[in-house]
């Protein structure tokens, strides 16, 4: 497998140097010079797969002999050892929840992959691996459980003072061992700069070992297509041959890994994006001027990101054809209050309890129905991105005491907390980063 920058196609290095590089030097974004179409019988009886048969089908197509046959598969089915299951809420409307994973978010998918990717291909005696990672909420929490414990690694999780949920919080400061938190005082776009600033600077990197643990990693896109196929597996044996994804939209490396699964052969009807009041795409969409805005803080707090890296990838793979990636990418924004009406109406009319990413994204596939209504032969999904328990302060007292408490939340409340905090500056980062430089 061969990968390019967005910045430069001439660029051309192997899918073991992008993962470990994370972004090239041109600070532009890796992505393969060929996207391959899956074996079309494959797709025609994918009902008949299990989601490790259905991930390693996707993963050997895509990186080729990078890994061995035998190898990858025992990776997968090591990093996929979880459900991802399509739940029915009535004949044409499905939510596909992402959240039976270890962090209870999608992004264990990533997290979980590229950790046994990367200590894979590790040598022994190498230097020590350090692992950049800014999260708005989720990502933190995956990465720190996919990374705890893997040798010759050290993970530095920057999250923003005061924006993520406690639960969250927990699961980025509690873990000890190779893992470090950084409450950043800022929004995650300050968190998301300071780490693509490290990448850029000589003395960092003449010192440290550098890569992203963020979905710019290019390991991190490649498991979330994994979901989509398995998604669409489920609903072939439910009867469906098309499907409308409604998607939580941040930092847009879930629709992004949706738009590649599409190239890559999954009979995708229509996409869309569903956001917060950071609507970035959904203005440019709208407008096709491009302008990102500071991030502000809302309730689906995974989604406040004002400048998302992964849309260069999404531009690029359609050759920055606007108009293409309209037809097939719809996208609407929702405010707080529309949110807990959606967190309500979910509840109301199908007895189900959605965090606030899922019910945004619910409210989007809920719009794009009216605006264009959908043939009852294709199938509806909307994206649960993260469990309820994660967000307890954002449901009101009666749907609240609904929420279930896995173990692994209820055991996080007995830990020790232990992070840093540091300002938005890059020159604090860095010295921090210097002085802190043994394990």
């Amino acid at each position: 497998m061969k990968l390019y920058s967005t910045n430069n196609t001439d660029l051309k290095v192997s899918f073991q140097e992008a993962v470990f590089n994370s972004m090239p030097q041109d600070k532009g974004l890796y992505m393969p010079v060929e996207i391959p179409k899956l074996d079309q019988e494959f797709i025609d009886h994918i009902e008949q797969y299990s989601l490790p048969e259905i991930a390693y089908q996707i993963a050997s197509t895509l990186l080729k002999d990078e890994i061995p046959a035998n190898d990858l598969k025992a990776l997968i089915e090591d990093a996929v050892n979880f459900e991802a299951p399509v739940v029915e809420l009535d004949q044409q409307t499905f939510v596909l929840e992402l959240f039976h994973g270890p962090s209870l978010a999608f992004k264990d998918f990533g997290a979980r992959f590229m950790s046994r990717v990367m200590a894979y291909f590790l040598k022994e005696g190498e230097q020590l691996l350090d692992v950049l990672v800014a999260t708005s909420g989720d990502t933190g929490g995956a990465v720190a459980l996919g990374f705890l414990g893997v040798p010759n690694t050290r993970v530095t999780i920057l999250f923003p003072k005061g924006k993520v949920s406690d639960i969250q919080r927990l699961q980025l400061t509690t873990n000890g061992g190779n893992i470090r938190a950084i409450a950043v005082d800022g929004t995650f776009d300050d968190c998301q700069a300071l780490v693509k600033q490290a990448f850029s600077d000589e003395e960092l990197k003449s010192r440290l070992r550098l890569t992203s643990a963020n979905s710019i990693n290019i390991a991190r896109l490649i498991p979330q297509t994994f979901y989509y196929f398995n998604a669409y597996a489920q609903l072939k044996r439910k009867g469906f041959d098309e499907v409308v994804f409604s998607v939580p939209s941040g930092n847009f490396g879930n629709i992004g890994a949706g738009l590649l699964a599409y190239k890559m052969g999954l009979p995708v009807k229509q996409f869309i994006a569903a956001t917060n009041a950071n609507d970035t795409v959904p203005r440019f969409l709208a407008t096709g001027t491009y302008e990102t805005r500071p991030s502000v803080q809302t309730y689906a707090n995974a989604m406040d990101v004002g400048a998302p890296s992964n849309w260069v990838r999404i531009m690029d793979m359609f050759h920055n054809d606007l108009a293409l990636i309209k037809q097939l990418v719809r996208a609407y924004r929702f405010t707080d209050e529309e949110t807990l009406q959606g967190m309500d109406e979910i509840y109301q009319q199908f007895n189900y309890l959605a965090c606030p990413h899922t019910a945004i994204a619910y409210l989007a596939l809920k719009a794009f129905a009216k605006a264009k209504p959908v043939a009852n032969d294709i199938a509806q999904v909307f994206l649960s991105t993260a469990h309820t328990c994660k967000f307890p302060e954002v449901f009101a007292g009666d749907l609240k005491q609904k929420i279930t408490l896995p173990a692994q939340v209820q055991s996080l409340r007995e830990k020790k907390e232990e992070y840093v905090e540091l300002g938005k500056d890059f020159e604090g980062f860095q010295e921090w980063m210097l002085n802190k430089v043994e394990l």
